[in-house]
């Protein structure tokens, strides 16, 4: 297999389709539950690939492994703002590794209607990301004699819910399938450098600050003001912002009580998300920032949209603007 440096992809955002889990029990006055809220709740995941195997796959996932499946071509190096740097075909679909699979030696364990799930992508065209070790791919002979492409020894394979360039759906499904960092390994992005003594309170902190406009409300451990979405549900516990929304409306990450000053721990709680991270939940209510909140004390995203609102000690929406 002919190896060449290619060049780098242009950054992609992240679409992550959120899962709804148990939270709470009743929702309180001035939050109130959506009709058919309780219908909203995913049935659980199915076996090891997932609650989308062997169903609902994208046209021409269904075919054999090895059969017209399309090979990776110049891979590419994407950014993503969950992942980090995740490796992507030259039509910048995502490409995935499997854990059930080995990479000493490489073996495929992904046969059937796995393989309709999941695409095998054949050996034989790939060449390397520009800043990727040539010597990580190489190959893997199937049960059906056809050749899969490796990285560090790892098969490599395409998702059928993917079904544009950069989407990112088949991460952590079943947990046990993983977008590929350019080095082989699970993509995963890294930790922020610690901040240095005396530069205030870490941001894994939530606390209450007063505004004159808001009164109390919750903000972060940085003071950036802390917001809940309209559309979003408690029961079940469930984000509806996806895509360019999570770009635009960061999740805050799970804060451990003890770091939690002055807020409410009725509901006090995690969301799971698909693409492997976790969000907190205040009163069962996923919580985020907004980029545009430059710096700590503003409230630029109080009432944008007419469905994005200030947090209140209690976990409730903030309406005064």
């Amino acid at each position: 297999m002919g190896i060449k440096r290619g060049t780098t992809l242009a950054a992609v955002a992240v679409v992550v389709a959120l899962t709804a889990t148990a939270c709470g029990g009743d929702d309180k006055a001035g939050d109130a539950k959506p009709a058919g809220a309780a219908s909203q709740a995913p049935a659980s995941g199915a076996g090891d690939y997932g609650s989308d195997y062997g169903a609902g796959t994208a046209a021409g996932a269904g075919t054999a492994a090895g059969a017209d499946s399309k090979g990776a071509g110049q891979l590419a190096v994407a950014q993503n703002e969950q992942l980090g740097s995740i490796l992507a075909d030259s039509a910048g679909f995502t490409l995935y590794r499997f854990d059930k699979d080995t990479a000493k030696p490489p073996k495929s364990n992904c046969e059937g209607d796995c393989a309709k799930t999941w695409p095998v992508v054949p050996a034989g065209d790939a060449t390397a990301a520009a800043g990727m070790d040539p010597a990580l791919l190489g190959e893997v002979v199937r049960t059906d004699g056809s050749k899969q492409l490796t990285v560090a020894g790892w098969p490599v394979y395409r998702f059928s819910k993917d079904t544009k360039a950069g989407e990112t759906n088949g991460q952590g499904v079943g947990g046990t399938w993983f977008a590929f960092a350019p080095d082989g390994k699970k993509a995963a992005k890294a930790a922020p450098a610690p901040a240095p003594a005396g530069a205030g309170q870490a941001s894994g902190a939530l606390t209450v600050a007063k505004d004159p406009k808001l009164g109390e409300h919750i903000v972060d451990g940085n003071g950036m003001t802390v917001y809940r979405f309209k559309k979003d549900t408690a029961w079940p516990m469930a984000s509806n912002c996806t895509g360019d929304c999570v770009a635009k409306w960061p999740v805050v990450p799970p804060v451990d009580k003890a770091n939690a000053k002055g807020i409410v721990e009725k509901g006090y709680s995690v969301l799971d998300r698909p693409d492997g991270k976790k969000q907190q939940a205040i009163d069962c209510w996923p919580v985020y920032t907004f980029t545009g909140d430059k710096k700590a004390g503003d409230i630029n995203g109080q009432g944008v949209g007419g469905t994005w609102y200030a947090v209140s000690p209690d976990g409730k929406l903030i309406t005064t603007s």
